[in-house]
């Protein structure tokens, strides 16, 4: 294989909201941070363990768009993208390094939204089924159904 391969594939939570930059033109990009976990067990001390991995995440124009308007803290999402570093000056003159991920591809896993519009529906079956008195039916008591 004569080619290289620059891919990324992440499924995790937003660790706050889509912040966005507008440029002239029309063009935008958001950026926000997506937390990975690994859990595990310490074999000497039998502790459940959690490590949380932070991944900077750049989204371009239309994406962008949807990730802002769509998207909230605490969401899954699932993302397919490249690498990508870069180096900037700071204002005190230090030079300073990043790496992102330039996010190409991704899917809406569980929003806010969708885990509040779920609740309320659970909420309101789990009401419905509170009442202990028997269902009246036209079926005489001693009928079997089957």
């Amino acid at each position: 294989m004569n080619g290289t391969l620059n891919k990324v594939m992440l499924i995790g939570h937003l660790g706050d909201e889509v912040k966005m930059h507008y440029f002239d033109g029309g063009n935008c990009i958001g950026r926000f941070q997506l937390a990975t976990n690994e859990v595990y067990i310490n074999k000497t001390t039998n502790e459940k363990i959690t490590s949380t991995e932070w991944h900077n995440l750049v989204v371009r124009n239309k994406a962008a768009e949807l990730c802002e308007k769509y998207l909230s803290k605490g969401d899954k999402i699932y993302i397919e993208g490249r690498l990508k570093s870069r180096q900037w000056q700071a204002e005190d003159g230090s030079t300073k390094y990043t790496t992102e991920i330039q996010v190409t591809e991704f899917t809406f896993l569980s929003t806010k939204k969708d885990n509040d519009s779920n609740k309320q529906i659970q909420s309101s079956e789990s009401t419905k089924n509170t009442n202990f008195e028997p269902e009246k039916n036209d079926l005489p008591i001693n009928d079997l159904p089957f």
